[in-house]
C-alpha cells in the first residue's frame, strides 16, 4: 500500500510513505514516531491536523514544534507522486513548504529556485531536475488540490 502510487488515467492519489523514508527524521526520530503509532507519513499528517496535536506531539517527542512542522512539510510534499521522498527535502529547502504553495508555483521560479540551491550546496547544475520535471510536480500538485476539496 506504501510506496509510489502513479497517476492512472486521470485518477490521482496521493502517495504515502513508511516514517523511515521520510527525509530529515534520525532513528531515534523514527524510534519515538513508531512508538506513538505514527508508522507512515499518512498518519502523520492526519495526526497532526490542529495546531493542538502538532504542540501535543512535539512535547511528547520533547522537540520543537519547529521540527514537527518540518516533518509535516516534507510529508505533504512526499504526497506528490513524482517527488515523493525522493525530492521533496529539495523542494522544502528551494522554499516550497506544501502541495498548496507547489501548485501556485511557477516552472521557471522554482526551477530557478532548485538550480540556485543546487548549485550554492553541490557546486553541481547537472543534478538540478529539468524544467520538464518541475512542470510534473506542479501539475500533480494541482491535481492532489482538486482531489483533496
Amino acid at each position: 500500500m506504501y510506496g509510489r502510487n502513479f497517476i492512472q488515467s486521470s485518477n490521482m492519489k496521493s502517495s504515502y510513505w513508511p516514517i523511515e523514508q521520510l527525509p530529515g527524521l534520525n532513528k531515534g526520530n523514527q524510534e519515538q514516531l513508531k512508538s506513538l503509532g505514527i508508522n507512515n507519513t499518512e498518519v502523520l499528517l492526519n495526526s497532526t491536523k490542529t495546531q493542538a496535536n502538532k504542540q501535543s506531539l512535539a512535547n511528547q517527542l520533547k522537540s520543537p514544534v519547529q521540527l514537527i512542522n518540518k516533518w509535516l512539510a516534507l510529508a505533504d510534499l512526499a504526497r506528490v507522486p513524482t517527488v515523493g521522498c525522493d525530492y521533496c527535502g529539495l523542494i522544502l529547502h528551494s522554499g516550497i513548504i506544501s502541495v498548496k504553495q507547489l501548485a501556485k508555483t511557477s516552472v521557471s521560479s522554482l526551477h530557478r529556485q532548485i538550480l540556485k540551491l543546487q548549485v550554492a550546496t553541490l557546486q553541481r547544475k547537472d543534478l538540478c531536475p529539468s524544467p520538464d520535471v518541475v512542470q510534473t510536480w506542479i501539475n500533480e500538485a494541482q491535481k492532489l488540490l482538486i482531489i483533496d476539496n
